[in-house]
């Protein structure tokens, strides 16, 4: 589809991915302030001791025989794979599932739902999966080591925007400067995604929240304006790739979602300040970001710059898949699908340092270990 911006959004999208794309690149040199991760996590069941992760090759390191060896290697590289992802995700994933299958011969199975939804999945319905991808890497740090993983990756970025019909209420009128002004109308009706089951969901409000917090001895509006946002706020969906269609059907006349969507669809947009968009791997940034906090019946999340993570589980029945498709998103070729789908990718991949060990050699040959991503602590 044809993106149809306005001049705003087209500049600001030049201007973000430059700078995002530096950062990220220099990130390990970054003088860095570490933000707080989610809280109020589920209480998961289950003793995560469903079979650990085994290395792309199958090997072994204890000398164990070469028909161990290979049965090894046989139920690492399965012929199908399953992965669960997020909603934003699903571009990217379904470009790319075309050309993965044929590479390796492998039939790939995508199961996609918000990223908190996706995670319970592993932590609390017992499900299997060799490969999860969520919006937030906090909740594969938080959430899925150790119990049922060892190792996670940080391979793209994101920013939120607002998406809208040309016909909606307020449209003639709505800029990057005014659109709380447009959006507080009586009229107006804005979505988002269920924040206890989707980050797209829970940063949208945070956005909202930003909007009201001084940055810099300056705000975009004050409380009572960020009241009026909420009340003409609704939940109409569980993840941001419903709203798309609630949105052209005129259910909703406004969404606060993913400029990787917005980007990518055949509608007008609002490219959002970097002081609430999310976008802003800085110190001083993710010290704003930070001041927003969403309470749901899933955890507790604190604002942060948006980062995605990967990682192969260790309840995972083909882990070689899995970590075969983490690699191919640190490939040219994978870069080229986030980008295509309006993502910032991390060039190259990032792992926690303090996990490397546990790292499949295919993943660790394309990634950086490190202890920090600008001021986010891995």
């Amino acid at each position: 589809m044809t993106q149809r911006p306005n001049s705003d959004t087209s500049r600001g999208n030049s201007r973000r991915r430059t700078t995002r794309r530096a950062f990220l690149t220099g990130a390990g040199a970054a003088t860095l302030t570490a933000l707080a991760g989610c809280s109020g996590g589920e209480n998961d069941g289950g003793d995560g001791e469903s079979g650990g992760a085994t290395d792309t090759d199958g090997g072994t390191a204890d000398g164990t025989d070469s028909m161990t060896e290979s049965a090894t290697t046989e139920s690492s590289m399965g012929d199908s794979m399953t992965i669960f992802h997020a909603g934003s995700l699903a571009p990217p994933f379904s470009e790319a599932e075309p050309s993965f299958e044929d590479e390796y011969g492998v039939d790939v199975n995508r199961e996609a739902k918000g990223s908190v939804a996706s995670t319970q999945k592993i932590t609390q319905q017992g499900r299997s999966a060799d490969v999860l991808g969520t919006s937030d890497f906090r909740l594969i740090r938080d959430r899925i080591l150790p119990d049922f993983g060892d190792w996670y990756a940080i391979f793209t970025t994101n920013s939120m925007s607002i998406q809208y019909r040309e016909d909606s209420p307020g449209a003639g009128d709505i800029s990057k400067d005014n659109w709380w002004e447009v959006l507080t109308r009586d009229d107006i009706t804005i979505g988002h995604s269920d924040p206890a089951v989707d980050p797209g969901g829970y940063r949208a409000v945070m956005t909202q929240q930003l909007g009201k917090e001084e940055f810099n001895g300056e705000r975009l509006y004050d409380e009572s304006t960020y009241q009026a946002l909420r009340d003409n706020s609704v939940v109409p969906t569980g993840t941001e790739t419903n709203l798309e269609g609630q949105l052209e059907s005129g259910e909703l006349d406004y969404v606060f979602y993913y400029q990787s969507i917005s980007s990518t669809a055949d509608k007008p947009f609002i490219d959002l300040q970097p002081e609430v968009d999310l976008s802003q791997a800085t110190s001083e940034y993710a010290k704003h970001y930070a001041k927003a906090e969403v309470e749901t019946g899933s955890g507790t999340f604190t604002g942060a710059p948006i980062a995605y993570g990967m990682t192969v589980p260790n309840v995972a029945e083909a882990p070689g898949r899995g970590a075969q498709w983490v690699e191919y998103f640190a490939s040219d070729a994978g870069r080229t699908v986030l980008e295509d789908k309006g993502l910032v990718p991390v060039d190259p991949i990032v792992v926690p340092a303090n996990g490397e060990d546990a790292v499949p050699d295919r993943v660790m040959n394309v990634a950086n270990a490190q202890s920090n991503l600008g001021p986010l602590e891995l």
